[in-house]
């Protein structure tokens, strides 16, 4: 074979694989998949470890990532696959209750390598499951408790189909505005004198009444490693909420603050995520949860938390910087919202403990501290922010502690 036609082959089973890494979930882009290829362009290729170090480099982010590709460079990079052993593994996978076990081929990415052609099938009655609607509501019944990092790739979109028809619905406040209304409780002296003059000496006291409205709320989420999965599902939850009401605020950090309310008022739920995608620097990075917090507090706060504002606060608590400045950021945060709410998904774990030096920072001055992993997660907080104030179990129960 002439070298361009092996240059040619090559450049298609790397396209090929990062196709296959994309469809598992890892971020791949066009720009990665031609940074690959010049990489192996300089190095062995009949060497399979220098070949399988060089891809990982340029395709692994994040050491939770390693396995998934070791797999798939294994399944992927075989000249010869076995068509039955392919398709045993990827039965295996299908039925594992969890993705802990560590024998079995992740779940997503037999998926993918089903889609990719990579075995003839997944499961011998796949045609008959397709049309089999008894156990569909039994289903989704199971999909609003799963935790969003355990899904499979169809269970996380239809997971974000569901989220796009959740809700906020905050109860309205009354603002200092006023608007007339014949049954106001005071006088419009205003409008009174107006009429008074236009009929001609003829008293008809106008009345009206305070208006209400909706209260801004403001989203601080955490996207730095260790969050990764819950926030990009969280983003699909944040482009619903902003997309049905008005006067939401949110910000995006790791080791920044980034300002992604305008991205996400775009109605196509794809392209306001891409816009993000694009707008923000420090994905899957580090967090400094105080240096940001104090950023906000310092340029944005006064712009958004008028008005009985009530923030969402989203992040693990787990703070690079070892909490330092974090109190005191937390605490001046609380005092210039209505309500500050935690949203933290380590409390998916009975056995979680707030031992780390930044949740114990926080949870003096949070007013709720709540779970965020499930569907059931965030219809449980709308239940509380439209009912009366009070703490959750899991506030309760930290917050107790924390003060102990």
């Amino acid at each position: 074979m002439t070298e361009n036609g092996t240059s040619g082959a090559l450049a298609r089973n790397v396209m090929g694989f990062a196709r296959l890494l994309r469809r598992a979930g890892l971020p791949i882009g066009p720009g990665k998949v031609l940074i690959a290829i010049d990489a192996l362009a300089v190095i062995d290729l009949t060497r399979r470890d220098d070949v399988y170090w060089t891809l990982h480099a340029v395709f692994v982010e994040r050491h939770i990532q390693s396995e998934l590709f070791a797999v798939a460079f294994d399944r992927f990079w075989i000249s010869r696959p076995d068509a039955d052993e392919t398709t045993s593994i990827l039965d295996a996978a299908v039925d594992q209750p969890s993705l802990q076990a560590e024998e079995l081929l992740p779940r997503r990415l037999a998926e993918a390598m089903a889609d990719a052609g990579l075995a003839e099938k997944i499961r011998p009655d796949d045609a008959e499951l397709a049309f089999d609607t008894s156990d569909t509501w039994s289903a989704l019944e199971r999909l609003r408790s799963k935790d969003f990092e355990t899904m499979s790739a169809a269970e996380l979109a239809a997971t974000k189909r569901a989220m796009a028809s959740l809700s906020l619905p905050i109860p309205e406040l009354p603002s200092r505005r006023f608007r007339p209304h014949a049954a106001g409780r005071r006088i419009d002296m205003r409008s009174t004198l107006r009429n008074t003059v236009r009929a001609g000496g003829s008293i008809d006291l106008k009345r009206k009444k305070r208006v209400r409205r909706h209260p801004p709320l403001v989203v601080l989420c955490d996207i730095s490693g260790s969050m990764e999965a819950y926030a990009r599902m969280m983003l699909h939850f944040l482009h619903a909420i902003t997309n049905d009401r008005d006067r939401v605020h949110t910000f995006l950090f790791g080791t920044r603050l980034t300002n992604v309310s305008h991205h996400l008022e775009h109605t196509d739920p794809d392209v306001a995520l891409s816009r993000v995608g694009r707008a923000v620097k420090d994905w899957s990075g580090g967090t400094r949860i105080g240096e940001t917090l104090s950023t906000f507090n310092r340029h944005w706060s006064r712009r958004v938390l008028g008005q009985g504002a009530i923030v969402l606060l989203i992040t693990d608590g787990l703070d690079r910087d070892g909490g330092e400045g974090l109190a005191e950021e937390v605490e001046r945060l609380q005092k210039s919202c209505r309500r500050l709410i935690w949203l933290n998904p380590l409390l998916r774990f009975d056995e979680f403990q707030p031992k780390s030096a930044g949740i114990k920072a926080m949870l003096p001055y949070v007013d709720d501290f709540r779970p965020v992993h499930s569907l059931d997660s965030l219809t449980d907080l709308a239940a509380s922010l439209t009912g009366p104030p009070g703490l959750s179990p899991w506030s309760q129960q930290y917050l107790r502690d924390s003060h102990a």
